[in-house]
């Protein structure tokens, strides 16, 4: 009996989870399919590594949780904990991640700059009047 692996990805306050076994290559996002998900742009973005993957990635199931997030931050969290995933299964997919887009495997820890008081924004003060 082989193992599934669990891999997280996360980017700003998106936290995705992933389950890979093997499959036919489905991918199903909070129980649901990729398909399901009428944004064209967030399927375009999904399917990145799928793409760069080829017939490697029809080997595998991919079952993604997230927490969390915006729609774009979420997208990109969930590319990211497909592109671990796959490259986690298949160790020559590494190099090809890399070489496409570095953020693929790396997470992006940058976060929004906590607002401050009497601030209207978290740098921001307000303009002096001499007169």
């Amino acid at each position: 009996m082989k193992k599934n692996a669990i891999i997280v990805a996360k980017r700003k306050t998106v936290v995705a989870r992933a389950v890979i076994t093997d499959g036919t290559g489905k991918i199903s996002i909070n129980h649901k399919s990729l398909s399901a998900y009428s944004d064209t742009l967030l399927k375009l973005i999904v399917n990145e590594p799928v793409l760069i993957a080829g017939d490697l990635a029809k080997k595998y199931d991919i079952a993604i949780e997230l927490n969390g997030g915006g729609t774009m931050a979420r997208a990109q969290a969930m590319r990211a904990v497909i592109a671990k995933s796959l490259s986690k299964k298949e160790k020559s997919l590494k190099k090809r991640f890399l070489e496409y887009d570095r953020s693929l495997l790396v997470d992006d820890k940058r976060q929004t700059e906590a607002q401050k008081p009497y601030r209207s924004s978290a740098r921001s003060l307000k303009q002096t009047s001499y007169r």
